[in-house]
């Protein structure tokens, strides 16, 4: 007995492969999309009707907690033998490719940029690259600015992967000089 798709006749279904009105011949009719349940709607709706600046508002009261956080927490005094709070130096005691992020930061704010760049470096070389995208995007969001964007290729932003991968393994070698990288 033959399949009930094998060949597009009277007894094909409507939307099967090769049915008539099928839109490609031989490939099954695409699923239709879901309603959007109540949230989503209302999500929609909101977004829809908020003003251009609450986005950019949202995402600089983000970064003004976490700066809050790292200004209250003081980061660079705990306890010598104050578990990590980091999962990864928890488990093995290796440094991750984020530790002393948070380090680097309250120093930044604090204008100490050598201690800064000594907890993570490539944190404090990228900050002033991540505060300019923010500004040009939250600028054109809310206000309408045409600022000039910066333009990553993918090259550049592999090689910055890349380099921050080395960046993180070579902080964890047992060796001088890299010991001076554990934070």
């Amino acid at each position: 007995m033959a399949p009930a798709f094998a060949h597009a006749g009277a007894h094909t279904p409507a939307g099967a492969p090769g049915a008539p009105g099928a839109p490609w011949p031989g490939y099954p009719v695409a699923y239709q999309p879901v309603e959007a349940d109540r949230f989503t709607r209302m999500v929609l709706r909101l977004h829809a009707r908020a003003p251009r600046w609450a986005v950019p508002l949202a995402a600089l009261g983000c970064v003004g907690l976490g700066v809050a956080y790292a200004l209250i927490s003081d980061p660079t005094r705990s306890d010598p033998d104050a578990a990590p709070t980091c999962l990864l130096k928890l488990t093995t005691g290796l440094d991750c490719p984020g530790c002393g992020g948070t380090r680097a930061l309250w120093y930044v704010l604090h204008g100490d940029l050598p201690a800064a760049a000594r907890h993570h470096f490539l944190f404090i070389f990228a900050l002033p690259f991540l505060a300019w995208l923010f500004v040009a995007w939250a600028g054109n969001r809310a206000f309408g600015w045409k600022l000039p964007e910066v333009q990553f290729s993918p090259k550049v932003i592999g090689v910055f992967l890349a380099a921050w991968g080395v960046f993180s393994v070579v902080r964890n070698l047992p060796w001088a000089p890299f010991t001076s990288l554990y934070v």
